[in-house]
């Protein structure tokens, strides 16, 4: 008996890690595949059979990245774009999570079962909507466009999350504070909010990354001014050196590059990140 539960054990092992490795295969295949092209000539990716490792290491699609006036601008737009979406998100979510979290009033539960519901609409179905609007107060062609539109779907989720970790908090502190004669405000930014942290950079970094990442409503609001584009759309309208050349190669180096700040924030906040996941999953 002993013997078998020895083998199924192994198995289920053995199973489980085949699992995970497909897992990762799969997930990072195509990362690995894009880095790899990036540092091969054009006659090599265009070679037959495929090769998987350049057999011929460049750097030319990456200079000819750095040297592009256009995607140097989209890089600075996307930074400031999600930034601002992130400062926005996590001001204005920040209040609202306190208010559905820590106050009493009628109607609460309603407003957040409508916050959530505006995290599931697809964005091609609001897009003809939201560009009257963007028409209506003259954001139309500018970066203002992308911080109106950007918000609809990164605020609500913000203010969703943040709710569950403001409920999650010690009801005592807020007594404690108050008896001490703190404002209800100075006991929200003094007290709460910082014990909130790791639950500001999940969300902040999950905001930061779906701004980042845009570009449907970038290509949409900016397409008639290419000095408000983000780098997404600057991406796809890179051309090659001559007619009805397709430029593979910097197209695969610009997605190299604009990946790298992600992984990078990923790394730095790793800690962060996994506290804020499984901080609001516990009663405090």
């Amino acid at each position: 008996m002993t013997t078998k539960r020895s083998a199924g054990h192994v198995i289920s092992r053995v199973l489980f890690w085949i699992v995970v490795l497909v897992i990762v295969v799969y997930t990072l295949f195509p990362f690995v595949w894009s880095v790899l092209a990036s540092f091969k000539t054009e006659d090599e990716r265009m070679a037959t059979p495929t090769t998987y490792f350049p057999q011929q290491f460049t750097l030319a699609n990456y200079a000819e990245v750095f040297q592009s006036d256009t995607f140097l601008r989209g890089l600075l737009n996307s930074a400031v774009v999600s930034g601002g979406v992130v400062l926005l998100s996590l001001a204005i979510g920040s209040f609202t999570a306190y208010a559905l979290g820590r106050l009493k009033f009628r109607g609460k539960r309603p407003v957040m079962y409508i916050i959530l519901a505006m995290t599931l609409f697809p964005q091609i179905s609001i897009l003809a909507g939201l560009f009257t609007v963007i028409r209506g107060l003259g954001l139309y062609g500018n970066i203002g466009s992308l911080l109106f539109s950007y918000l609809i779907f990164t605020l609500p989720f913000t203010a969703w999350v943040l709710t569950s970790f403001f409920r999650a908090l010690p009801a005592e502190l807020e007594q404690a504070a108050l008896v001490d004669g703190a404002t209800p405000f100075q006991t929200f930014y003094r007290i709460l909010l910082p014990l909130t942290a790791p639950a500001l950079v999940t969300t902040g970094l999950l905001a930061f990354i779906q701004a980042w990442n845009e570009y449907l409503f970038a290509l949409t609001f900016t397409q008639t001014t290419p000095e408000a584009q983000t780098v997404t759309v600057a991406i796809s309208h890179f051309s090659g050196t001559v007619p009805h050349q397709e430029p593979f190669g910097a197209i695969l180096a610009a997605a190299v590059v604009v990946t790298v700040p992600l992984i990078v924030l990923v790394l730095i906040f790793q800690r962060r990140i996994v506290e804020g996941l499984t901080a609001g999953a516990v009663k405090g």
